[in-house]
């Protein structure tokens, strides 16, 4: 059996082949006389986001732990409320973490270099942090604008992404298959063969949004800022496919 073998991608999902076109496992039986080709294809579909997902939360200090979770807390229910009152639904807003650290003083040394004494802890820092998914993506700036003037004093993101990238991811595979049996039928010209069938197909790949652009964190006792310029640009759907051929003269 001659066989030609392009790049070939670790396989995610393969499809069942008739027991005819099987041989022992992980082997793929052809006839006698035919060459095995097989493709790795790219396809991608764009689309306008239409979800921005980042985080907002709050971070406080006190001089007892107490003191200051009950600070974050406040500041916390105040965050959340600006977030439900701008159209966020409650499902769309996760706590993503939550920390309560002692801080040190620096320690004081002496003229040979020795601490004069040990690092002792002087108050406590409270952290909160939500993870949410704003729909309204034309919107999102305000939203921004609102958490600040709420207390909140870290944001970080957005990630956008599609909501629904079902119908992208399906436009991305008749991409890649098209170019798939493109390239197919180019090689098989250059054998001077033809391509008789379809052995295998598989899939890996998915939604691939872009990096997140990060937010500087904001400062709470600062005036509020004007909302901050969002550009959305496009999202990526891809998915890679790798695709065994039979080729016969």
């Amino acid at each position: 059996m001659k066989k030609l073998k392009f790049l070939l991608a670790p396989l995610a999902l393969t499809l069942a082949l008739p027991a005819a076109a099987q041989g022992p496992v992980g082997q793929t039986s052809i006839a006698a006389n035919s060459t095995l080709l097989s493709i790795t294809a790219q396809g991608k579909s764009t689309r306008t986001p239409d979800l921005a997902v980042f985080n907002a939360g709050v971070v406080t200090q006190g001089a007892t732990a107490s003191e200051a979770l009950s600070a974050n807390s406040t500041a916390m229910n105040r965050v959340i409320a600006t977030l439900k009152k701008a159209g966020i639904a409650d499902r769309d807003i996760q706590t993503s973490q939550i920390s309560l650290n002692p801080i040190y003083s620096q320690p004081e040394y002496g003229p040979n270099g020795v601490p004069r004494q040990e690092p002792r802890i002087t108050g406590y820092q409270a952290v909160n942090n939500v993870s949410i998914r704003s729909r309204n993506v034309a919107g999102f700036g305000k939203v921004l604008d609102a958490l600040v003037a709420s207390g909140a004093n870290q944001v970080n993101g957005p990630s956008f992404q599609m909501a629904e990238p079902a119908a992208a991811l399906d436009e991305a595979r008749l991409d890649a298959m098209k170019d798939a049996r493109a390239r197919a039928d180019l090689y098989a010209r250059a054998a001077g063969l033809r391509v008789v069938r379809i052995v295998s197909i598989s899939e890996s790949g998915g939604f691939a949004p872009p990096q997140p652009v990060y937010a500087r964190a904001m400062k709470a006792e600062m005036a509020a800022p004007p909302p901050p310029p969002i550009a959305v640009g496009e999202v990526e759907a891809e998915v890679s496919l790798s695709v065994q051929f039979e080729l016969a003269p």
